[in-house]
């Protein structure tokens, strides 16, 4: 046969060729086939870029195109006549062979893949699509096949897929919780140990948990020219005990990447989305070895400062004994003087003598008074400094048979303080909690501590089931040495509410006793909020 005659490329072949053919290759629906000349249908199968053949009622080749050729090495006198099963490399299952032929049998497009074998003795993976060509009568009378050499693009495809197997696999062996999300929030990869955290802290998507507490200590972060090719590594996020659970301790760390966008519209113009890698690792362990460990040197840090403040505070409580006697002395001696009594002068003498005398042992007791050393500032975060007062106070909530109920808030952000003042600061106010229970008469002995953020305030509130302050006595609780030896209040005799109001006001805060609070006594702590790296959160 030769290229022109032996094509059997008829006008009802032709027009059956192109009911098959892609929408967008077809002719208008007004164009009257006939008109048109016959070599433009001839040159349109020759020329197709698609591997094209067509075959009688039983798959016998009767016509293929160049593009056949290129494909599969044979030439038409090597394919024509020949059956399309010689194409075939037998390893493609039996099942999809019967699907095919039911398919076209019943005038239906078939598509699929097929593993075929080029003349070279290469196997090849083929994208076919099979129509069935019909007579005037509606009968099956050619079948035309369209198929190309997919190879490569199943080679990228399944390397891809293989890849993000690989990685997957890396990531769900990972021993550190991992999350992708995007910029809504909204998780699109995660591994197995992140899974894990959905039951271990009951949230119900941990990671927004996670980006809350990051981002209420360290603002926003999803900033496109401070986040692209950005990250942030190590910052601790702390999850507060609750019931007979444990405290846990988290370090995040976060990688921000772009990815091109895949959409169709987005081909010519380049979109991109932004993603976040968040990386979660439990530190919880070694935390609560260095916890232990902080704790014993706290322990022994507070009571030589504890010691320094007794010395101090004993010191202090003889000057203020001396000094009032002291103050009627000099009263007495301005008295006669105004009065010019020189019959009284060797009293008036005595008494001078004995005013030089106390000024002189109150010199020598102020500068045997120790100073407290100062410590440098620093972001604090409450709840862990709570919490480490908690514990170096168990004992002493042991054998007083005092409940401790924690509430911290969510969510805390730091205040710039002296981490030692402050744990002196809710100690004492814990020590005072403690005494004014044990002076009072209730069967309930129960301290609350709980945190807030209010109105751009960290608060401390710490409550006791003591008998309470009477208005009347509110101020005066923070003056030197006032005592409710009465047994109503919650304060003892001493400094120690002159040291907590002065610690509080060294840190630009402030402190009041709730005058709506029955019964007992809480003490109300606001500090102003500081910015730090360091977050918590109570579970």
């Amino acid at each position: 046969m030769s290229k022109t005659d032996s094509h059997f490329l008829d006008h009802q072949v032709a027009a059956d060729l192109l009911s098959v053919m892609p929408v967008g290759d077809r002719l208008p629906l007004t164009s009257d086939l006939k008109s048109l000349p016959m070599s433009l249908f001839i040159k349109t199968v020759e020329q197709s870029p698609i591997a094209i053949s067509i075959t009688d009622r039983k798959a016998n080749i009767l016509y293929i195109n160049p593009a056949f050729t290129e494909v599969t090495g044979y030439s038409e006198t090597e394919i024509l006549g020949e059956n399309e099963s010689r194409l075939s490399d037998k390893s493609t299952p039996r099942q999809v062979y019967y699907d095919l032929w039911h398919t076209i049998s019943g005038k239906q497009v078939w598509q699929g893949r097929l593993i075929n074998r080029r003349k070279q003795g290469q196997r090849y993976l083929a994208e076919l699509t099979i129509a069935p060509m019909l007579d005037e009568a509606g009968r099956v009378s050619h079948y035309i096949g369209m198929h190309r050499d997919i190879t490569q693009l199943h080679q990228d495809e399944q390397q891809i897929k293989n890849q993000k197997q690989l990685i997957e696999s890396m990531i769900n062996a990972s021993s550190v919780a991992m999350v992708v999300l995007d910029r809504e929030q909204k998780i699109i990869l995660d591994n197995q140990m992140y899974k894990m955290l959905h039951t271990e802290l009951k949230h119900p998507e941990p990671a927004l948990f996670f980006l809350q507490a990051l981002q209420h200590e360290t603002g926003e972060l999803w900033s496109d020219e401070q986040t692209l090719g950005q990250s942030f590594n190590n910052l601790e996020v702390r999850v507060e005990a609750s019931g007979a659970r444990t405290t846990r301790w988290f370090s995040c760390s976060g990688n921000f990447f772009i990815e091109n966008d895949t959409q169709a519209d987005s081909f010519f113009s380049q979109q991109t989305k932004q993603y976040l890698l968040l990386s979660i690792n439990d530190i919880t362990r070694q935390r609560q070895q260095q916890e232990r460990l902080q704790i014993q040197v706290l322990r022994n840090l507070l009571a030589e400062e504890e010691h320094l403040r007794s010395i101090r505070e004993t010191l202090l409580g003889a000057m203020h004994q001396i000094g009032q006697p002291l103050n009627q002395i000099k009263a007495a001696i301005k008295l006669m003087v105004q009065r010019n009594d020189t019959e009284n002068q060797p009293l008036r003498d005595l008494l001078n003598q004995v005013q030089r005398m106390g000024e002189e042992t109150l010199a020598t007791l102020g500068r045997c008074v120790p100073e407290i050393p100062e410590s440098a500032e620093m972001p604090v975060n409450l709840n862990q400094l709570l919490h480490e007062v908690m514990l170096l106070n168990n004992q002493k909530f042991l054998v007083n048979g005092v409940v401790v109920d924690w509430l911290p808030d969510p969510v805390l952000p730091s205040i710039l303080g002296a981490e030692n003042k402050l744990r002196m600061l809710f100690k004492q106010l814990i020590d005072n909690a403690v005494n004014a229970m044990n002076r009072g008469s209730s069967n309930e002995r129960g301290i609350t501590i709980s945190t807030l953020v209010q109105h751009g305030w960290v608060c401390v509130l710490i409550a006791d089931t003591g008998p309470g302050i009477p208005v009347h006595q509110r101020n005066k609780v923070f003056e030197p040495f006032y005592t409710t030896q009465t047994g109503i209040g919650s304060s003892q005799a001493g400094m120690g509410l002159v040291m907590v109001r002065e610690i509080v006001n060294q840190h630009r805060g402030l402190i009041e006793i709730d005058p709506d609070y029955s019964p007992g006594c809480r003490f109300n702590i606001r500090f102003p909020r500081q910015h730090s790296m360091t977050v918590t959160h109570h579970e």
